[in-house]
C-alpha cells in the first residue's frame, strides 16, 4: 500500500522534562494522529457514518476542534466567544480541508493559551462541562489528552473500515 498512513506508528514523545512540556507533548502527538487519519480521504469517505450512532471520521476532527476551543478559549481563557458546539454534525459547507485548517487553528491557539500560563493550578476563567467545575489547566490538558486518544482510537477504527490504512 502506498498510502502515507500504511507506514509503522511512530512512537510516543520521550519528552519527560517539566510537566507541561510532557503533557503538551503527548497531547500534541495525539492530535497528529487524528490529523495523520483524516488526511488523504476523500471528503464522501470522510463523512460516511462508520457506525450507528452516525459518528465519522471528518465528524471527530470537528468535534476535536470544537473541544479544543470549548476547553482552551471558552473555559480556561474565558473569552468572549459563543460556547463551542460540541456535536459531530457536518454542514454542507464542511470539507476535510477546512476542517483539518481549522483544526490546526484551534490546536494553535490552545497551545499559545497553554504556554502563556506560567502555573498549571491556575484555575479556568469559568466552570465548564458537565459538571459546570471550575478546573485547573492541568486538569485541561490531562482532559484533553483523554479525549483525544479516544477519538484518535475511534479514528483508527474508522480509517481501516474505509480504505484498509493502518498506523501513522
Amino acid at each position: 500500500m502506498t498510502d502515507i498512513l500504511a507506514r509503522r506508528d511512530t512512537s510516543p514523545p520521550g519528552e519527560d522534562s517539566e510537566e507541561k512540556a510532557t503533557l503538551l507533548a503527548f497531547l500534541d502527538y495525539l492530535r497528529e494522529a487524528v490529523a495523520a487519519k483524516a488526511r488523504g480521504i476523500d471528503d464522501a469517505r470522510g463523512r460516511a457514518a462508520a457506525v450507528p450512532s452516525g459518528t465519522s471520521l471528518l465528524g471527530l476532527v470537528k468535534h476535536l476542534t470544537a473541544a479544543e476551543h470549548y476547553w482552551f478559549v471558552w473555559a480556561f481563557e474565558g473569552a468572549d466567544v459563543p460556547q463551542p458546539d460540541l456535536g459531530m454534525e457536518l454542514g454542507p459547507d464542511d470539507d476535510g480541508e477546512r476542517l483539518l485548517a481549522a483544526y490546526r487553528e484551534a490546536v494553535a491557539h490552545s497551545d499559545a493559551i497553554a504556554r502563556r500560563c506560567p502555573d498549571l493550578d491556575t484555575p479556568c476563567a469559568r466552570p465548564a462541562g458537565k459538571a459546570s467545575a471550575t478546573r485547573s489547566l492541568r486538569w485541561v490538558l490531562v482532559h484533553m489528552i483523554e479525549e483525544t486518544a479516544r477519538h484518535a482510537g475511534h479514528a483508527d477504527i474508522i480509517r481501516e473500515q474505509l480504505d484498509g490504512s493502518v498506523g501513522r
